[in-house]
């Protein structure tokens, strides 16, 4: 049986992933009491006995977690910011280029990507890898995410019953181009200058659509939006990610449609001129909790996608 350890399983990545996991046969939770979670000695005990520790913590805890872990046994996974671009660790995205399965073949720290760069990513890195998009491309992403993606104190100031006017409305946020993902999504997807990034939150609790439009100027010489579209068909067969044809409800994208799922829907809409890429997920399924589930699973050898639940 796989011992499991979730170093702040507190949050509400931390949480989902413990209320899943737990109910599993195959996996034994380990756990500290309440009163002993910050326990230096303690969680370095614990971090040390398990087989894989899920690092659900702010990016300074996380570094501080990793350096505690001394058994060579000891797989991390790590969906913090701290090693998203770091040498040695294997970004967990397998869908979107070759060889990305391959890579987890073996590994030992694996980072889950941020959500909304799963989404960037799994629209750009498979175009610029086969030549169809070009890598000095100029491109726009315009990301609509739930609140909680902003943690406890966005929950809690979205759900308060005093909360702010304001928060009724979308709030576009991360205005001086400096969003955390930023790095990860120029790094993974090849372009040779970072996105103008977009993220908006908006006042409901999960899911997430990310948008990127696309000339067809930007496109290499001789491809076309079909080119795409077959691109996307060939390599999201599913069943976590997923191309459609056309994922609007009668001209309209619920961005929270695939709200507690695990799934992810790659579309692409626009014109030959104006070529629209489009994913659908849920922030806290295929962008936080789902994406480290299924790479657990993957690190134990276990099926994939065991104890998902990825929707149609």
């Amino acid at each position: 049986m796989t011992k499991v350890f979730i170093d702040g399983k507190e949050g509400t990545t931390g949480l989902r992933i413990y209320d899943r996991l737990s109910q599993r046969a195959d996996l034994s939770m380990l756990t500290l009491p309440e009163r002993e979670r910050k326990n230096p000695a303690l969680r370095r005990e614990m971090l040390n006995s398990c087989d894989v520790a899920i690092l659900c913590l702010p990016e300074d805890a996380a570094l501080e977690a990793c350096e505690m872990v001394t058994e060579p046994h000891v797989r991390i996974i790590d969906p913090s910011t701290a090693h998203r671009i770091s040498k040695g660790w294997v970004y967990g995205l397998p869908e979107a280029w070759d060889g990305g399965w391959e890579q987890l073949d073996g590994a030992t720290h694996v980072s889950v990507p941020g959500c909304h760069a799963s989404g960037f990513l799994a629209l750009t890195a498979p175009l610029i890898a086969a030549g169809i998009l070009q890598k000095d491309a100029l491109l726009s992403c315009t990301s609509l995410t739930g609140y909680s993606g902003g943690g406890h104190k966005m929950i809690a100031q979205y759900e308060s019953d005093y909360r702010d006017v304001l928060l009724k409305s979308p709030r576009l946020y991360a205005l001086g181009q400096q969003h955390k993902h930023l790095k990860e999504m120029q790094h993974y997807s090849g372009l040779s200058t970072a996105p103008a990034f977009f993220p908006i939150v908006a006042d409901y609790f999960n899911g997430m659509l990310t948008i990127i439009n696309v000339f067809q100027e930007q496109l290499a010489t001789g491809y076309t939006a079909n080119d795409i579209q077959e691109l996307y068909r060939a390599r999201y067969a599913g069943p976590m990610v997923r191309y459609c044809e056309a994922m609007d409800e009668h001209g309209y994208l619920a961005s929270g449609k695939l709200k507690d799922l695990d799934g992810m829907d790659i579309s692409v809409a626009g014109n030959e001129e104006r070529i629209t890429l489009l994913a659908r997920f849920d922030n806290l399924g295929k962008g936080a909790s789902g994406a480290a589930i299924q790479l657990m699973n993957i690190l134990i050898g276990a099926d994939p996608y065991a104890g998902l639940t990825l929707g149609k």
